[in-house]
């Protein structure tokens, strides 16, 4: 018997290797546009292929697309397949397959193959649905993500996962892949609108809260610099939630959630089930807001998890300019429906991310619908008295 044939062929483990090339610029319509050309690599016979897909809200707001698309077309060393192509911003692009569809048959008739790029330059969801047509077309073409928001830059523009909506549930089609590249520019932060602006930074808490407590005294302690959009100290929580992001994904993290607990989505659950129960029009990084301050209210109420801390919390969310409140919370048994959805979504017992303190998370397999629903409670009244002092500062701790 050969030495690399193993003696029971029957379950045979092996690992994929992959790279997660990230990239941090300032102005990538400018000087920095070189950063992304060093991303699509030529293959052996032929300048590789491109298409260039953007979010409209985002082409509209500033002329960097637009010049983006003018330096590919100019390029020597890639061959722009097409003219660049304006996708529906928001969660509509994610609610039709209509969209999708029109996205493979732009790479169809283009002649893309699986060593030709999608460079996708927009908000979280336009790059969950460009990421999912990119993953299915050819089993997968090498995509390179530009997020242009505060939330996509934080958190999902470097995660594996790509997704569009269906019977009525968030993310319920979708895949796991890695991005060929990403490449976060600060630049295309500056015409975000105020409440966009605030949204990514409720994923900045989330991941904090999980895994650094030293970063979420830091995001209490300059929340009111980060809400008047200091460029230095959000530029830094960005990159700092980006990266821990990043670390938790490439370093044992369980990247395609095959085992049952999913860290980084501490407070979705109910953050999911409010953005469908509002008809979408409570984003993404507000839900997660009042996600995130739920379950601390409610990890206060059952796992021991200090009730200063989960004030804190909530009082460092709306320092942010941050939710705490949705009138879908008025209604916990359809909110509470959202459990459900998130064991199906990943499959097996319910499994959920609760704190027993800032950076001391623990897996639960059961949520005390009472409590949930007290803990909901609290936070209306907490939601008010925040609306009431809009100037409150988180506690300090010792």
């Amino acid at each position: 018997m050969k030495k690399d044939v193993p003696a029971d062929p029957r379950d045979v483990s092996f690992a994929v290797p992959f790279v997660h090339r990230l990239r941090f610029t300032e102005d990538l319509a400018g000087p920095d546009f070189g950063e992304l050309l060093a991303l699509l690599e030529p293959s052996a016979s032929a300048p590789p292929r491109v298409l260039l897909w953007a979010d409209e809200e985002v082409a509209e707001a500033s002329n960097r697309v637009t010049a983006i698309g003018n330096q590919l077309r100019e390029s020597r060393r890639i061959e722009l397949a097409d003219e660049p192509r304006r996708i529906a911003g928001g969660e509509t692009v994610k609610n039709s397959r209509a969209i999708v569809d029109a996205m493979l048959e732009q790479i169809h008739d283009a002649g893309l193959d699986r060593r030709s790029y999608i460079v996708v330059i927009g908000g979280g969801a336009v790059l969950d649905a460009a990421g999912y047509a990119a993953a299915i077309a050819h089993r997968g073409i090498r995509l390179v993500r530009v997020p242009t928001t505060t939330l996509a830059q934080a958190d999902s523009g470097v995660g594996v996962k790509n997704a569009i909506n269906a019977f009525g549930k968030k993310n319920w089609v979708g895949t796991f892949a890695v991005p060929w590249g990403v490449i976060n520019d600060f630049g295309f932060l500056t015409t975000l609108p105020d409440r966009e602006f605030a949204c990514g930074f409720s994923e900045a808490v989330k991941v904090s809260l999980i895994q650094d407590a030293d970063e979420f005294r830091y995001l209490c302690d300059h929340a009111g610099s980060i809400a008047k959009r200091d460029p230095a100290i959000t530029r830094r929580v960005i990159r700092q939630s980006c990266l821990t992001h990043l670390r938790h994904i490439t370093r044992g993290g369980d990247p395609f959630e095959m085992l049952e607990a999913r860290p980084l989505d501490f407070g979705h659950w109910s953050a999911h089930r409010m953005e469908t129960l509002s008809g979408y029009t409570l984003r993404h990084g507000e839900a997660v807001s009042i996600g995130v301050a739920l379950d601390c209210l409610y990890s206060s109420l059952v796992h021991g998890m200090p009730r200063i801390e989960a004030r804190r919390v909530c009082e460092c969310l709306s320092g942010l300019g941050l939710p705490l409140w949705d009138d879908t919370l008025a209604e916990p048994d359809k909110v509470l429906a959202g459990l459900e959805e998130f064991r199906q979504h990943l499959g097996g017992r319910l499994t959920i991310t609760m704190l027993r303190g800032v950076g001391d998370a623990i897996d639960v397999h059961e949520i005390e619908a009472g409590l949930m629903i007290q803990a909901i409670r609290q936070l209306h009244a907490i939601a008010i008295e925040m609306d009431r002092h809009t100037d409150v500062r988180p506690t300090h701790l010792c």
